[in-house]
């Protein structure tokens, strides 16, 4: 049986790391955790959407839209999520 790496599936079907098309990848997968995150999050609050949309002043499409994928949150509504729903603290990390 011929097995590959994901990383080997990757480079062949996006390219090698700092193609355009692979950052872009990059870029999705991060925002998509960040809604799961955000989902694991509320859940573990015991928290619906409606009441965590509630708590930050969202609807809880907005609320359902960002958990499926966190691509299109403002870092504004990041810490409004975090802090004010959840309770908790967003630490961001930048690489150059």
């Amino acid at each position: 049986m011929n097995t590959r790496e994901w990383k080997e599936i990757k480079d062949e079907i996006y390219g090698k790391k700092g193609t355009s098309r692979r950052d872009e990848l990059e870029r999705d997968f991060e925002s998509f955790k960040i809604g799961l995150i955000l989902k694991k999050a509320r859940e573990e609050k015991h928290l619906t959407q409606q009441q965590l949309a509630e708590l930050v002043d969202k609807k809880r499409t907005y609320i359902s839209r960002i958990e499926n994928d966190g691509g299109n949150i403002t870092l504004k509504t990041l810490y409004e999520i975090v802090e004010k729903g959840l309770g908790g603290k967003v630490n961001i990390s930048i690489q150059v």
